[in-house]
């Protein structure tokens, strides 16, 4: 009889160790998945932050053009040439698109129902684009 005992223990016990190890196996690729998912938002963060670095680029380009002023002293007329600033994109604009274009891309990779998930994001992102380039042009009004 002692040994049904010993031999219904070992089962138990055995039974016991594959269930926790399909348990940690489990838990061992919903650790992987989750990281994916980070590296994944990592990646869109650093497109961005090389996409406003070149818009950064470009703006200080455009603010460098130069107001040339001829003057004739000989007849008393004095000239003025200026070369206008092309009016590119707002900071607000700028910054729905980016934000929608991020918003979109990780609201694919984090849904399970991708289009869904894209469309939700774009709109949050372009949302808070928005908002983040509105803050941006009211800043640079008041430096100017």
């Amino acid at each position: 009889m002692k040994g049904l005992y010993i031999l219904l223990a070992a089962i138990l016990i055995t039974s016991c160790q594959n269930q926790s190890k399909e348990d940690l196996n489990k838990a061992k690729q919903a650790s992987i998945d989750s990281m994916k998912v980070e590296i994944n938002k990592q990646r869109v963060i650093d497109s961005m932050k090389t996409e406003m670095a070149k818009i950064k680029e470009e703006q200080k380009a455009e603010s460098q053009k130069v107001v040339v002023v001829h003057q004739q002293a000989e007849n008393g007329n004095t000239t003025t040439t200026t070369t206008t600033k092309k009016k590119g994109w707002s900071a607000t604009a700028k910054g729905a698109v980016i934000g929608a274009g991020v918003g979109a891309a990780t609201g694919a990779i984090v849904s399970k129902k991708k289009g869904e998930g894209a469309i939700i994001g774009g709109l949050a992102g372009a949302a808070l684009g928005t908002g983040t380039g509105a803050v941006i042009d009211s800043k640079n009004k008041k430096k100017e």
